[in-house]
């Protein structure tokens, strides 16, 4: 009888278990910074999925961008860039930043996002604000490791909590 029931119970079990992972998508961004001496700058590497920065921006510009088709709107470039400058800002030593965009790489369903900021002094104060995606998801979660001084930290940003600060 036993035999029986688990026979029956864990099929069962077993779909539940797997239905309810199909039905909760996972929202995530993950950022990498890093300060590199020799170059006088901070490398920005953003990782977000298509589809959910299309949904962003939609929202933001009130237009279909298409991201990495053959239909991407002609402005997609500047416009992303406008809403990762008002998503992404960095303070380095008390000081505003102003991030660079330097280019942009599909990777599967993933846009990688280039950018770096000049740095000519050392760095002793650094602020973060993430709140990528936040406006669309209240789930969002932004990754952020930073590699600053040969100090590495990593951040989880969310729809309450998008800033951080380190200091050296």
């Amino acid at each position: 009888m036993k035999k029986n029931l688990f026979r029956f119970v864990l099929p069962i079990f077993m779909i539940v278990m797997m239905s309810s992972f199909a039905w909760h998508k996972f929202y995530v961004s993950v950022t990498q910074i890093d300060f590199v001496p020799n170059k006088k700058r901070v490398e920005i590497t953003s990782r977000i999925f298509i589809d959910d920065l299309e949904k962003a921006l939609e929202k933001r510009f009130k237009k279909k961008f298409y991201l990495t088709s053959s239909r991407e709107i002609e402005n997609a470039d500047a416009l992303i860039q406008e809403y990762l400058k008002e998503k992404i800002k960095i303070s380095i030593n008390k000081k505003s930043q102003n991030i660079e965009y330097l280019a942009r790489e599909v990777e599967g369903d993933v846009l990688i996002f280039y950018t770096k900021i000049a740095v000519s002094k050392k760095i002793n104060t650094f602020e973060i604000f993430n709140s990528l995606l936040t406006d669309i998801y209240k789930e969002q979660q932004n990754i952020v490791h930073v590699n600053i001084n040969s100090n590495k930290n990593s951040f989880l940003f969310t729809n309450s909590d998008t800033s951080q600060k380190i200091d050296y």
